[in-house]
């Protein structure tokens, strides 16, 4: 088992970190959008689902994702409150929407909510009610990217800062059961350092308009991941269940393409 943990936070740091510095860097050199498109393809809950799988069984795996689309829901406030209250400054911002979604987590582990028909609907009503703040009200732009150029230091240390902060998520998703675990599973863990590294490179503003294609690519990627885990591992195992549930997101994270570069303003 601790071999296994060990290859999980290593494997959860190099796919973390590697997202996070390539959604950082295609923000700032191509547009908002594809960076947040990026970010927000299902990564970290990729290998926590997994070693869930591996170190207990496929059915509890299965059973994490009870509370995943309730949770991914929290993401989306977090990154509305993020949104609202950067203006105010960049820790802020952060403290605000960390709160929230500290708050609200809690609350569903202390009521010990696992229904996932309870958790979808929640879900769906978070991701309209987050998008239309983020889209009609608060109106935040597309910001296109600038011919920038990165040094080697700048881009491994958005690599460590990233890889650190999500290896620690995924290790307390590891300490725990699996309600906490489906949880930490999808701990806001790549919207936070995404949005940390980008508001020290080109400002808080720039920030605060990547939580738009974050949050749709987020959302709706992440759990259409969940799903297809929840129904696949019991019944194709992990390898294959893992594999197909990518594949499954994959046409998911074409479609929220589309979305985020035809819709979105």
């Amino acid at each position: 088992m601790d071999r296994l943990f060990f290859l999980q936070l290593s494997l959860s740091f190099v796919v973390g970190s590697a997202f996070v510095t390539f959604c950082t860097v295609a923000a700032e050199k191509s547009s908002s959008k594809v960076g947040g498109l990026i970010g927000g393809l299902p990564s970290t809950v990729v290998v926590a689902l997994l070693f869930i799988g591996l170190v207990q069984t496929p059915e509890l795996a299965s059973q994490a994702t009870d509370v995943v689309p309730l949770v991914v829901g929290f993401n989306g406030l977090f990154l509305v409150a993020f949104a609202l209250l950067a203006s105010y400054g960049l820790w802020i911002g952060l403290g605000g929407a960390l709160s929230i979604w500290f708050l609200l987590s809690i609350l569903t582990v202390t009521l010990k909510v696992s229904h996932f028909g309870f958790a979808i609907a929640i879900f769906l009503l978070l991701l309209f009610f987050s998008y239309y703040l983020l889209e009609k009200r608060l109106r935040l732009p597309t910001v296109k990217g600038t011919n920038v150029r990165f040094t080697l230091l700048q881009i491994v240390s958005r690599a460590l800062f990233s890889g650190l902060m999500i290896t620690t998520a995924i290790y307390l998703s590891k300490m725990s059961g699996p309600l906490i675990g489906g949880v930490f599973a999808v701990f806001p863990a790549v919207f936070l350092s995404t949005l940390i590294i980008s508001s020290r490179s080109r400002g808080v503003e720039f920030s605060r308009v990547l939580t738009k294609p974050l949050l749709v690519s987020g959302m709706i990627n992440v759990v259409t991941y969940a799903i297809a885990v929840r129904y696949l591992y019991p019944v194709l195992g992990l390898a294959l269940g893992t594999l197909l549930a990518l594949a499954i997101s994959g046409l998911s994270a074409s479609a929220t393409h589309v979305f985020i570069k035809t819709r979105m303003t």
